[in-house]
């Protein structure tokens, strides 16, 4: 047991990225993972019209695979989580001010990181514990101890939802990874057989991942190889899984 780590089991998870919807297709690219681009949108068909049209696409990819996850079950506290969340709407925000224009308060409502988590809860009428968080390229770690946290004060199920997407201009140049679209969402609940395990530990050195670092673990969760070692936030973050 590793003095910094938590550890917990999947009871039901879901993926999507434009051209990878279905199961088959995320078992293909996590064996030989190509990169993602934009292009297709969700449709989102679970969700009253009137809600759906005010999400933006990492808000409509984060709740597709929330709905699918979730399906009729309400009451399940939700941690959501995005290294960038709806940056687009927040640049179109600025550019608004710097043309001295005024800003839209539905914009601005939207632009914010519990968006997604606001529209799931009213669309369902769920009134049960919602969190949104960002913590850069550590983002789902920092999920994931929040989301156990949950399950160790009793909770028997959360449900955890990762999305981002790429940055738009004029900040694509600080990009420091191959950002590309995605989400994913799993129901999180108290480890038992095949749990998966994530320590962690300082560390001073540099971030060298090469895709997201949600989509690295993702391949992680989908794949049955060795643990995964990512360097990220001043921290060491090993991701393991018990044998079956």
């Amino acid at each position: 047991m590793f003095e910094n780590e938590v550890a917990f089991s999947i009871a039901r998870h879901a993926a999507w990225a434009p051209g990878v919807t279905t199961r088959e297709g995320w078992a293909a690219w996590a064996e030989e993972p190509w990169a993602l681009a934009p292009g297709d949108e969700p449709k989102l068909a679970a969700m009253p019209a009137m809600l759906r049209r005010r999400a933006g696409l990492p808000g409509r990819m984060a709740l597709e695979v929330a709905y699918e996850v979730a399906g009729q079950d309400l009451d399940i506290p939700t941690v959501f989580c995005s290294r960038h969340g709806e940056v687009a709407r927040s640049v179109d925000l600025l550019r608004a001010l710097a043309r001295k224009e005024p800003l839209s308060p539905t914009a601005f409502g939207l632009a914010v990181h519990n968006a997604s988590a606001g529209l799931f809860s009213i669309a369902r009428a769920d009134r049960a514990n919602h969190v949104a968080l960002a913590a850069g390229s550590a983002t789902l770690e920092h999920a994931v101890i929040e989301a156990c946290g949950q399950l160790a004060d009793g909770a028997p199920m959360v449900l955890l939802v990762a999305c981002d997407m790429p940055l738009p201009d004029p900040l694509a140049p600080f990009e420091d990874c191959h950002e590309q679209p995605f989400a994913f969402a799993w129901a999180m609940v108290p480890a038992g057989a095949s749990a998966l395990r994530l320590s962690w530990c300082a560390h001073a050195g540099q971030s060298s991942q090469r895709m997201p670092g949600g989509l690295e673990v993702l391949r992680f969760q989908l794949g049955g190889g060795a643990p995964l070692v990512r360097e990220a936030q001043g921290r060491r973050w090993t991701w393991r899984r018990d044998a079956a």
